[in-house]
Parts: C-alpha cells; sequence; structure tokens
C-alpha cells in the first residue's frame, strides 16, 4: 500500500502518512530551512537528523505543497539509491548476494567488447558511438568488484516493451537525479519524472542555440491569479521579470520565467515544465525561487553575446543546480524565433504521461523505466538516452567516476606502502591526468570529515609525498611549491610544507647546507618538526598523518553511517522482492 494514498488525498494528510512511512523505516527528518520570498511560492530543505549527508528540498505554491515535494524527494533518492550513488561501499557490501537491487544481474568481464545481453542495440549505439567503451568502464565504482564484473539492472523499452539490461554505472555517471521521481500514483511519478527530462533538455537546446522565446501574453497569464500575485511582488520588488513560451511552438510542455535585477544586471532563468500549462508556470516560478529570499537575486552574471560560453558544461551544470548560469542576450530578444502557442494537455496523469512518450517517440528516442515500490512509494526512474544525459557520453571514457578502483586500496593504506607500490601509484597519478585540486576522497568516492586527513588531502599533496616516499626529491620540491600555493591547507599543514620545501631546496643546492642554518630553522620549526620533515625527506615516516581505513570503510566514521543506513534499507529490499515472489 503507498504511503501517499492516491491523487485525492488531502495535502495534510499525504505528509502524514510520508513522515509515518520515514520513520517506520527508521528515519527522521528535520527542517533545515523555510523560503517564503513572496506570496504562492514555498521551498524548504530537510535533512535525516541521524546522517546529515541525506538531504532533500522540495517547492510548491503552498507550505504544504513544498513539504509533500520535499518528502517525495525524499523517497525518491532513498528508492533509486541516489543517495548512495556516488560512494564507495566496502567490501562486505560490494560481496553481498545483491549490491544494488535484488533483481539486479551481474556480466563478467569478456576479453574484449560488451557482454552479450548487456543493453540493446539502441543504447549500445548511444553510449560507444565510437567504440571507445571498454567493459571495464562499466563497473560500477559502489562495489568495485572488477571480479565480479558488471552490475545491470532491469529496465523495460516503452516502445517495445522489451527487458533491457542498464549498467549502474552509467546511471550514476550520466544521468544522476534526472528521471528520478516519487507520486501519489504511478503515472504521476512518470510524468514528474519525464517533465523534468523535458525541462532540462529543451532548457539546454534553447540556450546553447541562442533561441528568441516569445513572451507569454497578459490576457493569459491573468488566468492565474496566484501566478500573477507572485510577479507583482518580485516586480514590486524591484525585478525585471520575463514570462516567456519556451514550448518552441506546441511542441514540448515548457515556461521561461528570466528574472533580472537592476542593481547589478545580474540575469537568472529558470524554465518548468508540465503537461498542464498551469502547472509549468507554477514550476518555473517555484523553481527560479526555490532555496532564496528575495536578499538571495544577486550576484548572478549578466547576458552575454557568447553562445559558446553559454554552451560550455560548466555552465550547464550551473543551469542544473540551481538556475545561475549565464544565458545569451538572445534568449530575450522581442523578436523571437517562434510565435507564442497556447498550450494545455487535457486528462488525468495517464494521459499525460503517454502524451509525453508521443513527444520522445516522434522524434524516435527511447524511453527506459525502472520502477521501485519497496517503500511503500511508488518511485520510478527514467533513462532517455540522448535527452535525459546530464552529462557528454565521452564522461564514461575520461572522467569515469570508477576510474580510481585499480588504486584504492593502496591508497588507502598509504602508511604501509613500499618504495615499489608508492612508484606505482605515481605512475597511474602520471597517466590519470586528474585535477590536482580534487580532494582524494572525492577520487574514491569517500565521504571523510573535512577535519580529517583524509578529508583534507588533495591529488597535488598526494602527489608530493608519494615523491618524498620514492626519493624524488626535484619532484617533491615542485609539488612542495604547489601545495603551498595552492590555498587548501589549514596553519598547521602548511608549516609542515614550508618546512618540507626549504629543507629540500637546502638539500638541492650543493653551495648551501642545512646544517649552517640548523640554528634559525630550530628557531622557526622547532625540532621535533625539523626530526620528522629528515626522515620524509629520506623516504621515512611520510604518511605518518594518514590512519589506517578498513576494507569496510572503518575509521570513516560518517561514510560508515551512510553505509550502516544502506545496509539497513538492503533489507527492506530483500524482504519487499521475497514477498513479491
Amino acid at each position: 500500500m503507498s504511503a501517499l494514498a492516491d491523487n485525492d488525498t488531502p495535502l495534510d494528510e499525504s505528509i502524514r502518512l510520508l513522515r509515518q512511512g520515514l520513520q517506520a523505516l527508521g528515519f527522521t527528518l528535520e527542517d533545515v530551512c523555510w523560503f517564503n520570498p513572496v506570496p504562492n511560492v514555498w521551498s524548504v530543505q530537510l535533512r535525516e537528523r541521524s546522517c546529515p549527508l541525506l538531504t532533500c528540498s522540495g517547492r510548491g505554491g503552498s507550505r504544504d505543497a513544498a513539504m509533500a515535494s520535499a518528502l517525495r524527494e525524499f523517497y525518491e533518492r532513498l528508492s533509486c539509491n541516489r543517495f548512495f550513488a556516488d560512494y564507495y561501499f566496502g567490501k562486505e557490501l560490494a560481496e553481498a548476494p545483491f549490491v544494488h537491487y535484488p533483481n539486479e544481474r551481474w556480466f563478467a568481464l569478456p576479453d574484449k567488447g560488451l557482454p552479450d545481453g548487456l543493453l540493446d542495440e539502441a543504447t549500445r549505439d548511444h553510449f560507444d558511438l565510437h567504440g571507445q567503451l571498454r567493459a571495464d568502464m562499466l563497473v560500477d565504482t559502489n562495489s568495485g568488484n572488477e571480479q565480479r564484473g558488471i552490475c545491470a539492472i532491469p529496465f523495460t523499452r516503452q516502445r517495445t516493451g522489451e527487458q533491457v539490461w542498464l549498467p549502474v554505472n552509467i546511471l550514476n555517471n550520466l544521468y544522476t537525479s534526472n528521471g528520478m521521481a516519487a507520486g501519489c500514483s504511478r503515472w504521476e511519478a512518470r510524468t514528474q519524472a519525464l517533465s523534468e527530462i523535458f525541462e532540462r533538455h529543451i532548457k539546454n537546446t534553447i540556450l546553447t542555440a541562442g533561441i528568441s522565446l516569445p513572451q507569454i501574453p497578459e490576457s493569459v497569464l491573468s488566468r492565474y491569479p496566484a501566478f500573477c500575485e507572485s510577479v507583482a511582488a518580485l516586480r514590486a520588488a524591484g525585478f525585471v521579470v520575463v514570462v516567456q513560451d519556451a514550448s518552441l511552438g506546441g511542441k514540448f510542455p515548457l515556461v521561461n520565467i528570466t528574472l533580472i535585477n537592476p542593481t547589478d544586471g545580474g540575469c537568472c532563468a529558470a524554465f518548468g515544465a508540465h503537461p498542464k500549462f498551469e502547472r509549468a508556470l507554477e514550476r518555473t516560478l517555484t523553481g527560479v525561487l526555490q532555496g532564496r529570499e528575495l536578499d538571495d537575486l544577486k550576484g548572478f552574471a549578466l547576458p552575454c553575446f557568447d553562445l559558446s560560453a553559454v554552451a560550455e558544461q560548466d555552465n550547464l551544470e550551473a543551469h542544473f543546480i540551481d538556475s545561475s548560469g549565464v544565458v545569451a542576450w538572445d534568449l530575450l530578444s522581442r523578436k523571437p524565433d517562434y510565435n507564442f502557442t497556447q498550450w494545455n494537455v487535457e486528462g488525468d496523469s495517464q494521459a499525460e504521461f503517454d502524451h509525453l512518450c508521443y513527444l520522445i517517440h516522434r522524434v524516435d528516442m527511447d524511453i527506459y523505466i525502472a520502477d521501485h515500490e519497496h517503500l511503500g512509494v511508488y518511485c520510478c526512474q527514467i533513462v532517455v538516452p540522448g535527452m535525459a544525459d546530464l552529462y557528454p557520453v565521452d564522461y564514461l571514457v575520461h572522467q569515469n567516476n570508477n576510474r580510481a578502483i585499480a588504486v584504492r586500496g593502496s591508497i588507502l593504506r598509504l602508511a604501509r606502502l613500499s618504495v615499489q607500490e608508492a612508484a606505482l601509484l605515481e605512475q597511474w597519478l602520471d597517466r590519470a591526468e586528474l585535477d590536482d585540486y580534487m580532494s582524494v576522497s572525492e577520487l574514491l568516492c569517500l565521504c571523510a570529515d573535512p577535519e580529517t586527513f583524509w578529508g583534507q588531502l588533495s591529488v597535488g599533496e598526494l602527489r608530493c609525498l608519494l615523491a618524498l616516499r620514492t626519493g624524488e626529491l626535484s619532484r617533491a620540491q615542485e609539488w612542495s611549491d604547489w601545495v603551498m600555493h595552492s590555498g587548501l591547507l589549514g596553519d598547521e599543514r602548511l608549516r609542515l610544507f614550508r618546512c618540507i620545501n626549504q629543507l629540500l631546496q637546502f638539500r638541492l643546492d650543493p653551495e648551501r647546507h642545512a646544517e649552517q642554518f640548523d640554528y634559525l630553522l630550530q628557531q622557526i620549526y622547532g625540532q621535533p618538526l625539523l626530526e620528522r620533515v629528515r626522515l620524509m625527506l629520506g623516504g621515512e615516516s611520510v604518511f605518518v598523518d594518514a590512519p589506517v581505513v578498513g576494507e569496510n570503510l572503518e575509521g570513516l566514521g560518517v561514510h560508515r553511517a551512510l553505509l550502516d543506513i544502506y545496509q539497513r534499507l538492503q533489507q527492506v529490499k530483500a524482504q519487499h522482492y521475497q514477498d513479491a515472489g
């Protein structure tokens, strides 16, 4: 039985049922903050009391609507494993009877190519268009279990009804939360998920192509008094508000709202999609104001003329996260590329879903759906290759989140690395072409307390320490220079690297000897630190600060707390699938 009951259930009753369901699962959510910048626009942020990593947000035209939205998002991210997708699970979970869902399937890594039965022809063509994809790129980073192979879960291809196995690692690398939804019914959740996919895809098309949109006539907007009241409040506060039809001539159910702050000229553009025109209007307005008060609507980039800057991946990510990316002036031209078209899909949520499917199938794209109902609320994950992708397909080749699987074990036992093992790890880092500022915990898909060694260690600092361990002192000096100027270190750690850098300069300069300046160095750094650094320059005690991390990630308190919750959910999944036969 769904904790949401049905579409006719009052919001307050739905909220009660949702909270009751979460409490039965051992969760207690607390309000972090509420926002109500203008009438009829509410948003809220929630988090799980026992594990602050589990957060969600919701928005709506009322306080209750925002709360119900946030609770549904929490269910969605629990059911679809989104809360846990970016993290390594440790040995015990990686070797459990199932890692993600009881109905998962494992494909052994072949000597070449991709395993038979994985993906279908359409998805293979999409994800491996240039033939660069290797099977090891599809091993999920959560298990990191190359011996077990590729973990995939079943999706149903809507056009044919066939079952297709999609690798978890593709889902986590390219789609993140896009296409996930929870709802009062199967059709409501699916409509919500497809609406979000349309919203993000068509938005990116409009922004990157510099498409000019038609404004929605006031005579049309006046039919929605709550919306007009909200917009009037924004204008009364001094903001320029432009409301535009983003349907591209009635083809897609989208609306655009752009806010411009005359104080600094900053521009914030948001898009909302839904088969019902009124819902699209509301989603757009609540989206642009989600998590913001009026005072927060400043500091945005000015509109630009450079479409290449708009199309950059980082800028599109900013639009996805909080609509803060830069837009082109073209978006706001009074000479639109399309005429305003009044659109609205009549009927219930199943009719809405069917219409969205029709729009996608009409352009020869495919819809793949996985249903998740083990938490008592219908949730789904929908993948539309080529439309729902948040990241380019080549991320699987060049920025795959599983790239550190081969060295994760070595890094987690830094304190025990031999010189030869340290040299091999250093060679891997040379080949990996990583951002030196990246945290090692992010590379390893770990959640580490930011105040700890693992929370602070960057790739650049690791490279300096490895050079010390292997005796490559010239290389260590170069990296110590980088570390000192990186701006990443606190005072104590910075003092250590300053000492390392200065002693390396003495060691590498044949005309100067540290002993002649020892009296000063002792006053500056103190004898204990000098002795420690001299050992490090000899390749000893380099990783004395690196705590041991167990094979099930004992020692990483925050991460371990997250995995304890995941193990609890695994039991719920197992019971659900057992009861379902």
